[in-house]
């Protein structure tokens, strides 16, 4: 295992148009892995443009990875239905997180970098890497593949690096 990058914060925001699972809807729930780490949002019972605003919590490590979310329509009598995965490559944050640190922002917001759509990421349009009172954020919209519609919100923070 590498060098503790500090602490990840994924806020799983919202998902808008996701796809139907069930009779007219779904009971979507999101499942968030970097590395062998997991996390689960809640289910929200028949909602195709669910509003979660839960946060999960990683410790990432050096060399930092993909961050792999996974959506499910929960079911009760069989197993549940994917309804799509998307990723998100956490180089950029760091990178801007280290930038931080030469840069000496501390108050106020600060725009770090820009993340354009690529085939090195799920994004679903343009994402910026901000310095907000002195912690790297970068908000995200992920379109979500193998499925016909659907993107994911998350907010994602990166707390505490050690370097």
């Amino acid at each position: 295992m590498g060098e503790p990058l500090g602490m990840l914060k994924v806020v799983v925001v919202q998902g808008k148009r996701l796809a139907i699972r069930d009779f007219k809807t779904s009971d979507p729930y999101v499942i968030v892995k970097l590395g062998n780490q997991v996390a689960k949002t809640k289910v929200i019972n028949s909602c195709l443009n669910p509003v979660w605003n839960e946060e999960l919590t990683f410790s990432p490590t050096e060399p930092v990875g993909v961050l792999n979310l996974e959506v499910f329509d929960k079911d009760t009598f069989k197993s549940d239905d994917k309804m799509g995965h998307a990723h998100l490559n956490l180089q950029p944050l760091v990178s801007a997180s280290r930038l931080k640190q030469f840069v000496q922002v501390s108050s106020g917001e600060t725009t770090l970098r820009m993340v354009v759509p690529d085939s090195d990421n799920c994004l679903a349009r343009e994402s910026s890497i901000c310095c907000i009172n002195g912690e790297v954020v970068q908000s995200v919209w992920l379109r979500l593949c193998a499925v016909e519609s659907g993107e994911i919100e998350l907010k994602v923070k990166l707390i505490n690096p050690s370097r």
